[in-house]
């Protein structure tokens, strides 16, 4: 297959073409960029020496239908709302790693992306892709929304307990923590060095967009969830993120009973591991890897759970599910091209 990358110079752009350049079923990656046009890819990388006459190309719709079977658009919010549209009648299938089609009310996301929002009759056609919650309409899509990095790691270590009620739907609340990568590639006051190192900056308090995804996707499991309590902290490293959710148990459970659902819950799911008793995972442990490592406790005095999921944030938040993905929608093994260990340390 032809895969075509647009927004291959920035860091979720490199992570899908070193991913998909060694992928068995892809026999080229065409990467375009808006900024970079006819710019040899290795101004941008310069460790991909192997690309040297390898230049960025133009983003040119017609070209693309003609030249690529599947287009990753790993692009800032809103591109995908002008490009997606475009592809809708066409044979190539479309993975958006930005915002732009994972909420289902156009309303929503202009009151939360503070900007327009593509017709709801392309959001009706976006299939969400998180894989592990999914996978049957991930199977036939066309049109895929990637899930957002602090939304995966979060959806994941809430959903065996939200579908299965076993938590007050109205008491959850997530602490998550994530390196400055998340931010993009282009500079800002709030990640240079000097501002983010050894420092810890909460943002986006009761504001952040990923709010609304969190709680679209608890509501489908579990119609009684509405709101959750949500908040981001960024960390001085660069991959990783950490969502310490806490909640209020609807009965008296042992931490052991609950490990035991988490486990079935995921038993056919490659990329979700769960710790042992009293193992709790560190976003070291699933760096460069596309694995979400879960670990949790009850609190037995205030009948409360504590789950703590990790993951990597360009990885199983972004490029890894990305081409977790793009293996369920073209029939392949769901871990070509993934099953790798994490880099440790």
């Amino acid at each position: 297959m032809k895969v075509g990358i647009v927004g291959a110079t920035g860091y979720g752009g490199v992570e899908l073409y070193r991913i998909l350049s060694k992928h068995p079923h892809v026999d080229e990656c065409i990467l375009y960029s808006s900024s970079e046009v006819d710019v040899p890819y290795i101004n941008s990388f310069p460790h991909l020496n192997e690309l040297s006459d390898h230049k960025l190309k133009n983003i040119d719709v017609e070209e693309m239908k003609n030249n690529v079977d599947v287009l990753f658009l790993a692009t800032p919010p809103g591109v995908s709302r002008n490009l997606s549209p475009q592809f809708i009648e066409s044979n190539v299938k479309i993975i958006d790693l930005s915002g732009d089609l994972r909420l289902k009310k156009k309303s929503e996301y202009e009151a939360w992306y503070k900007r327009p929002c593509v017709d709801e009759s392309v959001l009706e056609k976006a299939v969400y892709g998180l894989s592990e919650l999914n996978k049957a309409e991930i199977e036939k899509a066309k049109l895929l929304a990637n899930p957002g990095c602090f939304p995966t790691a979060t959806i994941l270590g809430l959903a065996p307990v939200v579908k299965q009620k076993l938590v007050n739907e109205q008491s959850i609340i997530v602490d998550a923590k994530t390196g400055v990568s998340g931010a993009g590639r282009n500079a800002s006051q709030a990640t240079h060095y000097s501002e983010i190192n050894e420092n810890v900056k909460i943002y986006k308090v009761h504001e952040h967009q990923h709010i609304p995804e969190v709680e679209q996707a608890l509501h489908v499991l579990n119609n009684a969830v509405t709101c959750i309590s949500f908040h981001t902290h960024l960390m001085p490293m660069t991959r990783g993120i950490m969502a310490t959710i806490y909640a209020s148990l609807t009965d008296s459970y042992s931490t052991e009973a609950l490990l035991d659902v988490y486990k079935s819950f995921y038993e056919h799911s490659p990329f979700v591991r769960i710790r042992n008793k009293n193992e709790f995972p560190s976003t070291k442990e699933v760096y460069g890897s596309n694995f979400c490592d879960i670990g949790l406790k009850v609190d037995e005095r205030t009948n409360r759970v504590t789950i703590v999921s990790v993951i990597d944030n360009l990885m199983k938040g972004a490029a890894g599910q990305a081409v977790q993905n793009f293996n369920i929608m073209n029939g392949f093994e769901e871990t070509t091209g993934l099953y790798f260990a994490p880099i440790y340390p």
